[in-house]
């Protein structure tokens, strides 16, 4: 498990933590996001190993009040119902373009030897534009379709920082040869929702480190 926002002695407390939970085989950055003022939060694409996600929630002592999702692939959604269940929350997101996507989560666990993943079904879809609360912080929903067509990334302005899934990572993009893929849609998310959100935002990806915005704009071979 990875802390993202340890902060030295003496120093302010952070309006937000981030503790990445890597879970399943798939090595996904599963996110326990909370206020540490409140200790309310939220769980951030639970993939799997719910009892791992279940651990680190009462080691921090968070009150998770919902789980987010930000697409509906295996890997990102295979815990939610489960997890769901077991905290008596609410699932948001995704966009409701993924809906196909999650209805057939059985059969992408059975293809990728997890059976005993259950379905979920989101009590609230979320589009372009839209507001999210948790952590005590307003997210802005922006839909980035192209990894997958309900694909949303979670935008905090003011703290500038965006949870952003498996649109853009360190050193590379999305893969596109799943059901829904496209890869221009995929560069053309990149291009118009993600790059103008600023040079000095750091993004939490669905896998792998996290980064920042400028940083990719000037290496990743992807966007040259």
């Amino acid at each position: 498990m990875t802390d993202m926002s340890s902060q030295p002695d003496g120093q302010e407390m952070p309006p937000i933590q981030t503790l990445i939970i890597p879970v399943t085989g798939f090595q996904q950055n599963c996110s326990l996001v909370w206020n540490p003022a409140t200790m309310l939060g939220a769980v951030v694409d639970p993939g799997g190993d719910v009892p791992l996600i279940l651990d680190a929630i009462k080691e921090h002592g968070v009150k998770v009040e919902k789980i987010v999702l930000t697409h509906g692939h295996i890997d990102h959604i295979g815990g939610a119902a489960d997890l769901a269940a077991a905290l008596s929350v609410p699932v948001e997101g995704p966009h409701e373009a993924d809906r196909m996507l999650i209805a057939r989560v059985k059969d992408q666990a059975v293809q990728f030897g997890m059976p005993d993943v259950k379905t979920v079904e989101p009590d609230l879809w979320l589009n372009d534009g839209d507001t999210i609360e948790f952590a005590g912080r307003t997210f802005d929903v922006l839909h980035c379709p192209g990894h997958a067509p309900g694909h949303v990334v979670f935008f905090d302005a003011e703290l500038r920082l965006a949870i952003s899934g498996d649109v853009l990572f360190a050193g590379s993009v999305g893969r596109t040869d799943l059901p829904g893929g496209d890869h221009e849609t995929l560069l053309k998310s990149i291009r118009e929702k993600m790059l103008p959100l600023g040079d000095d935002v750091s993004f939490l990806p669905g896998h792998g480190p996290a980064s920042t915005i400028g940083h990719e704009r000037q290496t990743n071979p992807f966007l040259k």
